[in-house]
């Protein structure tokens, strides 16, 4: 065996192998995570992961697909030199990796790529990554019969393309639903709302729709003056669609209806924000018609129904008023990938905290209100709050006391 494969381990050939798929280019519809297995110091007893391996390789989460847990699990558009067949329907496809790495028993080839196939039963492209001297032709011929792309990696680092990937159109798993959620716009990996009122989020398809500038009639009407954060806000509901032009979705299309049909035009509508202007009272109390359009609309938002139909199991349960770490602990036994991604931030030293290298949730670190997504415990309970869902408003994490802050549902039936 070559000097090339013997440098190389299985998270090196991992990290090498998320560089080349998934580079650092701020594409659009793009997340990725490794197992956490790999958050770990040690990789084999006495082999170290380096910090550099790991901060490359993270975020850290333990996905379940194809009734395994793939070593790299992400969405991406990948390009065609990666790819038999561009696309299978409208989104990113799914892309399961398995990698070999050299061990004191070599590196098995075969056991790679018969589990990269095995996650093809719910990803839409599967790949087996290994020191590139280790990968035989028997290796590629296999590959190719079970639709698997191989990748083979030098000791520098460079990836080849050995065989490409054939997409396929399998229907994905609720735990890859969550990846695709952190891959979207409204995912809370890489930004968040940056406000907590969702009358901040109405207005912003009032104010795009109406004659004038957007920012500018924000701005009069004293809707709120950080556009930025309200568009981003606005997109993250699915308000409207967000780039070089603004558009407004079906949903943003409706606040615009419901705004002319109750007062006549959207400027009357963006005048009667101004009376809101400050005001801490609950939004559907003080405003019912249009707090009740918010909370459709904040009932839209992927995260929601989950989050409602879950605290409504826990009041059955007989837990009612249930803590932030209690509601973390349930959602997780039923819905792993999501909760993590939901709540969980993607750094590192949190996932590496707050997850063991099989995925299971340590509970000191969820007692720290620093190792929580800002967007999900600040932001959208205040919404959540504000739309007569949840009985009690949102903390910044760095106020945020886990274990005393109560997740209830206002009206439980």
């Amino acid at each position: 065996m070559s000097s090339a494969a013997r440098s190389l381990s299985e998270p090196q050939v991992l990290a090498h192998t998320k560089r080349r798929l998934f580079p650092d280019d701020g594409a659009a519809h793009s997340y990725v995570v490794a197992d956490t297995q790999f958050s770990q110091n040690e990789w084999l007893p006495g082999q170290p992961i380096e910090p550099e391996i790991r901060d490359r390789l993270a975020p850290f989460n333990h996905v379940e697909i194809g009734g395994g847990f793939p070593d790299l699990v992400g969405v991406r558009d990948l390009e065609s030199e990666l790819v038999a067949v561009e696309r299978v329907g409208d989104e990113p496809p799914l892309i399961a990796i398995e990698a070999k790495g050299e061990t004191s028993s070599g590196v098995d080839t075969e056991l790679g790529i018969v589990q990269a196939y095995d996650r093809l039963h719910e990803a839409n492209a599967a790949y087996f990554a290994a020191p590139i001297d280790t990968v035989s032709e028997t290796d590629r011929t296999l590959a190719r019969e079970l639709n698997v792309g191989v990748l083979g990696v030098d000791a520098t680092g460079e990836v080849e393309v050995l065989e490409t990937a054939r997409v396929v159109g399998n229907r994905t798993s609720t735990e890859a639903t969550a990846l695709r959620f952190q891959a979207g716009t409204q995912g809370v990996a890489d930004a968040s709302f940056g406000l907590n009122h969702p009358k901040n989020y109405l207005g912003y398809p009032l104010a795009h729709y109406a004659d004038g500038d957007t920012a500018t009639l924000l701005s009069e009407y004293e809707v709120v003056g950080a556009v930025t954060d309200a568009r981003r806000g606005a997109a993250f509901l699915g308000l409207i669609e967000d780039g070089p032009r603004v558009e407004l979705t079906s949903l943003g299309q409706e606040v615009v209806r419901f705004a002319k049909a109750r007062c006549g035009s959207v400027e009357s509508a963006l005048a009667e924000f101004e009376e809101w202007f400050r005001s801490r009272k609950r939004f559907v109390d003080l405003a019912p018609q249009w707090g009740q359009l918010a909370r459709r609309v904040v009932f839209e938002y992927p995260a929601t129904e989950l989050l409602v139909t879950e605290l409504q199991h826990m009041h059955e349960d007989g837990i009612p008023e249930p803590s932030l770490v209690d509601v973390v602990e349930y959602l997780h036994e039923l819905h792993p990938t999501f909760t993590v991604e939901l709540f969980v931030r993607g750094d590192d030293d949190v996932r590496s905290r707050v997850l063991t290298g099989d995925g299971e949730l340590r509970r000191a670190p969820l007692e720290d209100g620093s190792v929580y997504h800002s967007p999900t415990v600040f932001q959208l309970k205040a919404m959540l709050y504000h739309t007569g869902i949840l009985t009690e408003r949102g903390k910044e994490p760095s106020r945020l006391e886990p274990t005393e802050d109560v997740w209830a549902l206002r009206e439980p039936v």
